[in-house]
Parts: C-alpha cells; sequence; structure tokens
C-alpha cells in the first residue's frame, strides 16, 4: 500500500501557496471594490435583487414591512416598505437604491438603505416553482418551510429558528457538508450500477471512480448554484473538490492542511465570506471532525462512528449556546436526531418526488412541540474565545484536547441545570 503524502512538504511550497493566494485576494477585493464605487457614485443607483426575507415591523403605532434581499453583484441589504407593500418574497425586484453614504465594510458586511421599487417580476422561477410545490404538500405551512429550508435553502421564520436551536438540530436546516455529503452518497450509489454497465461495454478503459466524481460533482455544482451558493454549502463543495483531487494523488486528505487549503482558497476567491457566520460554523464543525480522527485514529472504525457524533456535540455547543443562546431538556438528543437524519433526508426528497410529502408532517409538528419548554441562557462571548482557545492547544498537546473536552462538558452540565 502507497503511504500518503503530504500537501506542504517544505516551508517554500507554503509561502508560495499563500503568496498565490494573497494576489487572488487582492484582485478579488480590487473587483470588488470596482462594484462599489460604481454603486455609490452617484445619489442612487439602478439594481436588480433578490427578496430573501420579508416580514412585517411594529415601532411605536406605525407598522411597516422589512425586506432583506441581495443583489446580482453578490452584496446584502435591507430596506422598508409600506404596510401595504405586496408579498414578494423568492421575487426579483428592480430597484432605485440610495447607498450614496454606504462604507466598503458595510457593503461587505451589509447595510440598510432606502429604496425605490420600479418594478416587481411576478415571473415564477424555478426554485418559486419548487417552492410551491413543497407548499402545496402540507396543510401546516411551518413544516412546509422546514422542506422549503432543506431543498431549497429557504431561510426559516424566526420562531422555527428559536424551536430548531433550542432542540439543537439548526445544523440539519442549513444546507451544509451534512447534506452534500447524503446527496453525493445517494447519486453514486444511484449511478454507479449503470455506469458500471456502460463501462464493461463501450468504455472499459476508463476510471470508473474519477468519472463518477466528476459526474456528481457537476449535479452538486448545478444544485449549489441553483441555490444561489449557500456559504456553508460553498465550504463544503470546494472540500469536496479539493478532497478528491488531492486523494486521486496520493495526498493525506485527513489532515488540517487540507481544511487550511480550502479556507484559504475560498476567502481569497470569495471574501466576504469571512462576515459569514454559517460559513465559518461549518469549517468550525470540520474542524472538530479532523481534531476527532487525528487524536483518535488509533480506534476501529466503528468506535469512530459511534464516537464522533458525540464529539461533535460537546464541541460545538458552545458555539451554539453562546451565538444562539436556546437551549431545551432536549437539546443533547440532538446525535440522535442527526442520525435519523441521514435515513429522513433522502427519503423525504424521494416521498415529495412521488406526492407523499406530507407523510412526517404529523411527526414533525410533534418534533417541534418538543421545543415549547425551551429558555435562553446567556453565555458571554468569553467563554467562546477560551473554547476556541483549548481548541487551537488541542491541535498540539493531547493534554489539551482532554481540557478541551472536559471543558464542553462541563458547559453542557451546566445548561442542564440552569433549565432544571
Amino acid at each position: 500500500m502507497l503511504k500518503e503524502v503530504s500537501l506542504f512538504n517544505t516551508k517554500r511550497d507554503l509561502l508560495t501557496f499563500l503568496l498565490a493566494c494573497g494576489l487572488i485576494l487582492a484582485y478579488t477585493l480590487l473587483m470588488e471594490f470596482q462594484n462599489y464605487k460604481n454603486l455609490t457614485r452617484f445619489n442612487s443607483a439602478l439594481i436588480n435583487a433578490t427578496v430573501l426575507k420579508q416580514y412585517e415591523k411594529t415601532k411605536g403605532t406605525k407598522s411597516y414591512q422589512v425586506l432583506q434581499l441581495k443583489a446580482d453583484k453578490g452584496f446584502s441589504f435591507y430596506t422598508t416598505a409600506n404596510q401595504d407593500f405586496p408579498h414578494a418574497k423568492e421575487k426579483r425586484l428592480e430597484l432605485e437604491l440610495f447607498a450614496e453614504k454606504v462604507t466598503f465594510y458595510e457593503y461587505f458586511t451589509g447595510f440598510y438603505a432606502s429604496c425605490r421599487v420600479l418594478n416587481i417580476d411576478d415571473t415564477a422561477t424555478l426554485k418559486h416553482k419548487l417552492n410551491s410545490y413543497v407548499s402545496q404538500a402540507h396543510e401546516n405551512q411551518d413544516v412546509a418551510n422546514i422542506y422549503q429550508a432543506l431543498y431549497t435553502a429557504t431561510p426559516l421564520s424566526r420562531e422555527l429558528q428559536s424551536i430548531f436551536s433550542a432542540l439543537g438540530v439548526s445544523h440539519l436546516l442549513a444546507i451544509s457538508g451534512f447534506h452534500l455529503g447524503v446527496l453525493s452518497a445517494l447519486l453514486f450509489f444511484l449511478l454507479q450500477y449503470p455506469y458500471k454497465l456502460l463501462q464493461d461495454r463501450y468504455f472499459p478503459y476508463r476510471n470508473s471512480k474519477s468519472d463518477l466524481f466528476i459526474i456528481v460533482a457537476i449535479a452538486l455544482l448545478s444544485y449549489l448554484l441553483f441555490l444561489d451558493s449557500p456559504p456553508s454549502l460553498l465550504r463544503a463543495f470546494f472540500m469536496l473538490v479539493i478532497g478528491f483531487v488531492l486523494y486521486d494523488r496520493g495526498i493525506k486528505i485527513i489532515s488540517m492542511q487540507t481544511l487550511f487549503l480550502t479556507l484559504i482558497l475560498l476567502l481569497a476567491l470569495f471574501p466576504r465570506l469571512v462576515f459569514s457566520l454559517g460559513f465559518w460554523l461549518s469549517v468550525s464543525g470540520v474542524f472538530y471532525i479532523f481534531l476527532f480522527l487525528i487524536h483518535f485514529k488509533h480506534l476501529g472504525k466503528i468506535r469512530q462512528f459511534i464516537l464522533l457524533p458525540f464529539w461533535v456535540y460537546l464541541l460545538m455547543l458552545p458555539f451554539s449556546l453562546v451565538i444562539f443562546g436556546n437551549f431545551s431538556i432536549f437539546h443533547p438528543l440532538a446525535i440522535l436526531w442527526t442520525t435519523l437524519f441521514t435515513l429522513f433526508y433522502p427519503l423525504s426528497i424521494f416521498l415529495h418526488s412521488i406526492g407523499f410529502g406530507n407523510l412526517f408532517d404529523g411527526v414533525l409538528e410533534t418534533f417541534m412541540r418538543l421545543a415549547e419548554n425551551k429558555t435562553t441562557l446567556y453565555l458571554s462571548y468569553n467563554w467562546l474565545i477560551l473554547h476556541i482557545a483549548l481548541s487551537l492547544l488541542s491541535l498540539y498537546k493531547k493534554l489539551g484536547m482532554w481540557i478541551l473536552l472536559l471543558y464542553s462538558f462541563f458547559i453542557l452540565v451546566h445548561a442542564i441545570y440552569d433549565i432544571t
């Protein structure tokens, strides 16, 4: 068996890679700055944008609509409209945007600006048609919203976000590497037998693994573009491609170098990801998976499979509590829900495709009711800073890893004690 090699064997290799990424980043920022200057050059600018969220808000005696939009140029922003503004979620708008006072930092992170709606495009997009099809399959629109989040990355309502964060399964509703892994495995399973029949007859000289990967990667890339490249899914897709390229060349995959390579490349190509919470949570999840596989590589595959979900849950718990602040007595059962989701996700896709998408509606409604006794925990960011520091220490010291594990377990005990 050939021995796997490392990606960067010398400091020169690493410096060359960082220099190349630095040049890419400089060019990307230059292009973004040019787009920013075009947007703010005059008092207003004409843009096209898609409505991501729309909800009503009341301030004093005045009620109005709040719209979150994503422009075709890639930046996101908020604006307000009159209370009688028509429902426009997922629709494209032609706007006159008054953004002359927006800073370059705000352009990257998101901003508020007033605007004038010139036109609402009522043409139903493929995504809108799919969401409508899913919605028609369910009487409970909260359940429909769950499936729309799973299939088309439609944002959850605030109430549902609170429910699922209290149950510890927010990561299941945000399309990420977990979903990409399930979909890629499903596609490989469905394609390998038809491909083998064709290969045996027409092209026996081809490498089936490489060909199947290319076919699956194209399908996943199409899905990524259809969803408008959510940060967590973008990270997962890049890592899938990079991982296969490294594997095909005999380079070690389960290593922090792989994560580092993916992270630096993505930030160089898409610097706006620096300000994406979903992106960093996705990176953190992969970091702790690799950390487990590095420290416990001596364990058998079965033990790793059993212990890994407990490990990831514990080490991601401080992020969940500090950022979202919701907890319930059922939160630790997220380990079980995550395991069951591996079966539920592809099965739900199949059921919707044959007209039985509402089969699990009662189960989901019961599941949501588990969060009725949720509570809010107020943990300062100092807890998270210490957790991150211990995480970095555990890269170099096994003792640091055990301290990190005990620290996360202490936070879990504290959370359970706080609600009982």
